[in-house]
């Protein structure tokens, strides 16, 4: 077979295990925003937010440990209390660890909506069993809002992030940091666009152009290219899938990249179109060709995927399942 023909097979994984994080109804009534990374040691870490119901004060970030073959008891890993007077809810946690280094990041939100909150961090070093005390990052920078940041080879730190305005304006930005995630810089993506965009996930591509992919409420994936390492972006565009103003994250895996989405359009309200679970795939970050069906329902919600590659190069993606559970399923090529 020629190589050309070769190169143009549609890439093929096997799921290896469907499963979920833990027995639904023990800990909290509804749970939603997941987030996954590998310590240094090939374990997993799995975190999320639970609670009465997304925005309620009891809502926590919660968390638990896979050695591969079970996930510890879900314990609380972060809360919302201020000067042990305030509470708040918790949001939007996520995992990320440097290439070269055992700590783990934890960033999470922490306020009372998406429009006023304030960007936290822990860190473990002994792979999520314990915590640090929490530390507000500095004032203006939220951290990655939800999908995981991009360690550059000069080991600068990306981080996809946006503001929710308004209920009826969103804005995305890439916030860079050192290694040691202290000194920090925004860098916004096209704010003047017609396009209003949140959740962004960065994919390195060769000759270290960026592209970050987000959702909108304009009924598709958007996106933008940078060239200078993220100081600067193209204009907002269309993609050809489609979003129902619904979380994405999207990976680069060889030479391909992934993404996964709800492949419907935007509904009356903003939590319909999340009956289905699609993953694509992608050679250029520009056309993106449906590759598994990960749910397909008529009722229920399956959503705000998370994607990354272990050591191992197995592919984890995690989502919610109907705010009951987290599910994750794990891909073999």
């Amino acid at each position: 077979m020629c190589s050309t023909c070769v190169h143009a097979q549609k890439p093929n994984f096997n799921i290896l295990k469907e499963e979920y994080l833990f027995q639904e109804g023990k800990h909290f009534n509804q749970c939603h925003a997941s987030t996954i990374a590998e310590t240094a040691d090939g374990k997993l870490l799995g975190s999320w937010f639970g609670g009465t119901h997304e925005g309620n004060k009891d809502v926590v970030i919660w968390g638990s440990i896979s050695d591969g073959q079970n996930w510890t008891k879900p314990t609380v890993w972060a809360e919302g209390v201020i000067n042990d007077t305030l509470r708040y809810p918790c949001w939007n946690p996520v995992l990320f660890k440097l290439k070269n280094d055992k700590k783990i990041y934890l960033y999470y939100k922490v306020g009372p909506n998406p429009r006023e909150w304030w960007g936290m961090v822990k860190t473990s070093v002994d792979g999520g069993i314990t915590w640090s005390s929490a530390r507000q990052l500095p004032h203006g920078i939220l951290g990655p809002i939800k999908n995981k940041p991009i360690e550059l080879a000069d080991g600068t730190v990306l981080s996809p992030s946006s503001v929710e305005l308004s209920e009826d304006r969103w804005v995305a930005h890439i916030e860079a940091s050192d290694s040691d995630q202290k000194k920090w810089e925004i860098y916004p993506i096209d704010q003047k666009s017609k396009f209003n965009v949140i959740q962004p996930s960065i994919l390195l591509h060769p000759d270290d152009k960026l592209q970050v992919l987000c959702r909108s409420k304009e009924g598709t994936v958007v996106t933008a290219w940078s060239r200078d390492n993220g100081l600067t972006w193209s204009a907002l565009e269309k993609t050809n899938l489609i979003n129902p103003n619904s979380a994405t994250d999207a990976i680069r895996v060889g030479s391909l990249f992934y993404i996964v989405y709800n492949p419907d359009i935007p509904g009356k309200d903003w939590w319909e179109g999340r009956t289905k679970l699609n993953l694509a795939y992608s050679r250029d970050g520009i056309d993106w060709i449906d590759l598994i069906k990960l749910e397909d329902e008529e009722k229920g919600e399956f959503s705000y995927p998370t994607i990354f590659q272990d050591s191992r190069g197995l592919v984890h993606i995690t989502y919610t399942y109907n705010r009951k559970n987290i599910k994750h399923i794990v891909l073999e090529k």
